[in-house]
């Protein structure tokens, strides 16, 4: 398992934004991300012919070359699959079931899912995850721009996963 004991592994579904999935790589790579799965119509470093995308490369500084990435048509077959093989998985959404994200426990393997950038992620998703984590917002503004979302969310739950290996 990549810099750490716990494996963490994403889900990004239908972002829209080549930029946003870019800078989701290259923190992925910053905080020991195992792998990513891009569902749904999530953008993917390679174009339809396979080609490197360049707009994803800029922005990732080749962090699409160093985190496992994969493609998966079906959102409910993918979490099915990661259920069975262990994985706790987290939806990071705001809904009435949500809890706050310090309170997500340490998982030996667990699975973070990021939706759209305005719709976020669908009901139906919601009710497949283990758990629906929100991060609480004090301004204004209701939502964070999806990759910050993901940022936070991996390096909270990177130093809680840090703290708990230094007091062991």
């Amino acid at each position: 398992m990549p810099n750490g004991k716990n494996e963490i592994v994403l889900i990004l579904h239908d972002i829209r934004s080549v930029e946003n999935v870019g800078s989701i790589f290259r923190t992925a790579d910053a905080a020991g991300v195992s792998k990513i799965y891009l569902a749904g119509y999530t953008p993917a470093p390679l174009d339809r012919f396979g080609r490197k995308r360049r707009d994803m490369a800029k922005v990732s500084l080749g962090a699409e070359e160093t985190v496992l990435w994969e493609q998966s048509a079906d959102i409910f077959s993918l979490i099915k699959h990661l259920k069975e093989e262990g994985y706790a998985v987290v939806a990071v959404e705001q809904d009435a079931r949500a809890v706050s994200c310090g309170k997500i426990s340490q998982q030996e393997k667990i699975v973070f899912v990021f939706g759209n950038e305005v719709g976020g992620l669908p009901q139906d998703v919601l009710k497949q995850c283990n758990i629906v984590a929100e991060i609480p917002m004090f301004g204004k503004k209701e939502s964070l721009n999806v990759a910050i979302a993901a940022g936070i969310m991996l390096f909270l739950y990177k130093d809680r996963e840090l703290r708990n290996s230094s007091s062991s």
